[in-house]
């Protein structure tokens, strides 16, 4: 067997990801969730960022208490307050990182630092120096890395390498970025400043053009070694890479990205279903892997190659991200194959002039409902069985009823 290189996982869930518009979680949420990504295998869980609030601090430190097997980060700006700050929340994990960032690019250092590219430089040899007195696990972040000025940007990696960080995250803040375009700039970081030296390239991408998984994977092709992403890909404007599908990816197509992560494929479905729980968001029906959608087939064509055998329609199995099974949903596009399975999975079996009889019915219903459930399947058997099944007592429940206006 080929063995793999291993990819970090890096969940920002609990901070990135609770930035979005009304996915604020309490403590008892927080800690909730933190046990499940340690479950599902994540390497390192950013638990918040200390200084920004009380209840940030609060759960980071609880969270840093509670999870022993992941290494559990505290995010904190290049000043002496806010190390100190994180440090007093994270100091008490088995696995502590310090996770300290500051801008690069021209227009945030104008606009938000208000800052030189000097003075920014020396903040960062400051911060990575003072994290370092309090652990090895120090993670740099150039804020807006890909809308920095290359030079810079190698020259801020460098000073913070050799203050002593031993991660090196390049963020695309603002989902700017193209795959190939990406690529070249963590090669380039990698060939620049990292060199043979033992220091990880993470990557962090926002999803702003949708491009933000697409862009992760191909940072690994440049040498990158840590995946920033979030359950769901919730997370500031359009989101983070989605880490249900960053890890997908590499199991579906270790073909083309030959590399193994610690992710427990199998839990992936009911971590997203609970965090949707906790934060009252649930993902579109056309989310990827864990969407409502994602392992449902109406279209009769896909149903029958479906019922054939589930590799025609689906490049992985439901069972492999802890789905249960995949849905045959009758709609008006479904076809006799589906129909007939149906009427079988109920306990009716349609010779070919029942099943065409039913189909036809089926097709005048399903262009007036957009739903149909087996009470409207029952109703359509051939009179002979409706007689059978009201003379056994047959019983159906009224889930659902539609009025149509001709």
């Amino acid at each position: 067997m080929t063995h793999l290189e291993r990819i970090k996982i890096f969940d920002t869930t609990l901070r990135d990801g609770e930035q979005s518009p009304g996915c604020s979680m309490n403590l008892a949420e927080k800690i909730r969730l933190a046990r499940a990504l340690e479950a599902l295998g994540v390497d390192v869980i950013e638990a918040g960022f200390p200084i920004a609030s009380d209840g940030d601090f609060a759960a980071v430190k609880a969270v840093a208490a509670e999870c022993r097997e992941a290494t559990v980060a505290a995010l904190c700006r290049t000043t002496e307050q806010d190390i100190l700050r994180a440090w007093e929340a994270v100091g008490g994990a088995a696995r502590p990182r310090l996770h300290t960032f500051v801008a690069t690019s021209d227009i945030h250092l104008e606009h938000k630092l208000k800052k030189s590219r000097a003075e920014v430089l020396k903040m960062t040899r400051a911060a990575v120096r003072l994290a370092r007195s309090f652990t090895e696990d120090v993670e740099f972040s150039a804020e807006d890395a890909t809308r920095s000025e290359l030079s810079y940007l190698c020259e801020v990696f460098a000073a913070a390498v050799e203050e002593g960080a031993s991660t090196l995250n390049v963020p695309d803040t603002v989902g700017y970025t193209t795959p190939t375009e990406f690529r070249e700039l963590v090669s380039a970081v990698r060939e620049r400043v990292v060199g043979s030296r033992e220091v990880t390239i993470s990557v962090h991408c926002h999803n702003d053009l949708g491009l933000a998984v697409a862009n992760s994977l191909a940072a690994l092709d440049a040498g990158a070694r840590q995946i920033e992403c979030t359950v769901n890909g919730i997370g500031e404007r359009a989101g983070n890479a989605a880490l249900e599908e960053v890890v997908m990816a590499l199991r579906v197509r270790s073909d083309r990205l030959p590399y193994a992560c610690g992710v427990r494929t199998e839990a992936i479905y009911p971590t997203s279903q609970l965090l949707s729980e906790v934060i009252g968001f649930g993902v579109q029906p056309n989310k990827a892997v864990v969407g409502r959608n994602a392992f449902a087939h109406e279209a009769g064509i896909h149903q029958h190659g479906v019922l054939s055998n589930p590799l025609c329609y689906e490049i992985m199995t439901p069972e492999s991200v802890g789905v249960h099974a995949n849905s045959i949903v009758l709609g008006k596009h479904s076809g006799r194959h589906a129909l007939s399975r149906r009427f079988e999975e109920l306990g009716f079996t349609l010779d070919a002039q029942g099943l065409e009889d039913a189909y036809r019915d089926f097709t005048k219903l399903a262009d007036r409902k957009k739903n149909i459930y087996d009470q409207d399947l029952l109703s359509l058997l051939p009179a002979r069985q409706q007689r059978e099944l009201r003379q056994e007592g047959g019983a159906v429940e009224l889930n659902y009823a539609e009025a149509v206006g001709g």
